[in-house]
């Protein structure tokens, strides 16, 4: 009972996410397929019966649970992305993992963002989003060595002129600047 109440109060507080969610074809944006939906306060878009629906316990599946948490991060709403990617069935999904760290990184708590940017990681060493976002994470610390140690790993999965590379780069080139 209190576990349906905590998940009632936490899909009740992103709703404002769901009020407008969307989807693009690359996970960083950018993407030029982009589609928005938009649903009245007290109802969130249910991708299968592609309508507004009003939130039930269980409605939304991992990735639905994903692209919830990933725009209200990518919006700020820091806190919001936290509570609604901590319900994510798959607790190993690099992800969820991801945008968790990207999160409490941005709101100020670096070591624990440090934490699940290192477990997405282990689960999947090539995800150079996560790498990108843990050398900003180093840079936040003032640890130049393990931000240019990120940069180059991306270099050896993705090269030099991919997204990650080129955003992370630009990072480390500001930090020494400054």
């Amino acid at each position: 009972m209190r576990r349906r109440l905590l998940i009632h109060v936490l899909a009740v507080a992103a709703l404002p996410l769901f009020a407008v969610t969307a989807f693009s074809a690359g996970e960083g944006g950018g993407g030029s397929d982009q589609t928005t939906t938009q649903c009245k306060k007290g109802t969130v878009w249910d991708k299968k019966l592609k309508k507004c629906v009003a939130p039930k316990q269980g409605m939304l599946d991992d990735d639905n649970i994903y692209e919830a948490g990933h725009a209200l991060a990518m919006a700020g709403r820091y806190d919001e992305a936290i509570a609604v990617l901590s319900l994510a069935a798959d607790k190993k999904d690099p992800r969820i993992l991801n945008y968790l760290g990207y999160s409490h990184r941005h709101s100020g708590r670096v070591t624990v963002g440090l934490g699940y940017y290192e477990e997405a990681l282990r689960i999947d060493p090539n995800y150079t989003l996560v790498r990108e976002y843990l050398g900003e994470a180093h840079l936040q610390i003032g640890d130049l060595a393990g931000a240019q140690e990120q940069l180059r790993e991306i270099e050896k999965r993705a090269g030099k002129g991919s997204r990650e590379y080129g955003m992370l780069s630009e990072q480390i080139d500001h930090f020494i600047r400054s």
